[in-house]
């Protein structure tokens, strides 16, 4: 039977697991580029569906890109304040992004090419996704544990940020990284915090052999 970890490093995969927060306040100071790499291999040791890794992982290095960037993202954040109806100015209030403050901007993609790749995609296409974003969480998890806050920020028009980019046909953005130092974590995640949403009971997300029957009659 395979060993597990002792107590203090199995502790400390949980405790990264449980601090971790999606953060939008940023210091202005860089990144260590000895600290970035191991991000970068953890975000690279990611699971995949059929080993395909289909990540690919853009690192924003121009101002005149970055602000491009956001700009994509700020239209966004107005189309999708009015679609929210009652709910937009509760909205307008809220800070959806650090891209201008983080040290490091990324933008994580899907590759293009992917429709060759079949092995656990036949009925579920969409696996390629789902390994994306294990791909993200492993870099979000191993940045909580280096000390630095990460972002993920989905406010942006797919094609704009495509044509930014250069993508080639068939490869598309996924997610927006702010990476980089914060002041401090916070206690909880921020939109519990403004009272946008709370965590759904752990209760009402598992249950055991078929789906439970909703509004069943008492």
């Amino acid at each position: 039977m395979a060993k597990c970890f002792n107590d203090s490093d199995r502790d400390a995969v949980y405790r990264a697991i449980h601090e971790r927060r999606d953060m939008r306040h940023f210091v202005r100071d860089p990144v260590d580029p000895a600290v970035l790499q191991r991000l970068l291999e953890a975000a690279h040791h990611a699971p995949s569906v059929g080993f395909m890794q289909p990540w690919r992982i853009a690192r924003i290095t121009d101002p005149a890109l970055r602000m491009a960037l956001h700009e994509a993202v700020d239209r966004e954040r107005l189309a999708t304040a009015d679609a929210l109806g009652k709910r937009r100015d509760e909205f307008m209030k809220l800070k959806v992004e650090g891209m201008l403050e983080c040290g490091e901007l990324l933008v994580m993609a899907l590759m293009d090419g992917r429709e060759k790749h079949i092995f656990g995609r036949r009925t579920l296409p969409e696996m390629d996704l789902a390994s994306v974003a294990c791909a993200i969480q492993n870099m979000w998890l191993a940045a909580r544990a280096e000390g630095l806050g990460m972002g993920w920020v989905s406010l942006f028009d797919v094609d704009a940020v495509r044509t930014l980019l250069h993508m080639p046909e068939g490869a598309r953005p996924v997610a927006i990284l702010c990476l980089g130092h914060v002041d401090r974590f916070y206690a909880e995640p921020m939109l519990e915090t403004e009272r946008w949403a709370s965590r759904v009971p752990l209760a009402d997300c598992v249950f055991e052999n078929r789906w439970p029957e909703e509004n069943k009659p008492e």
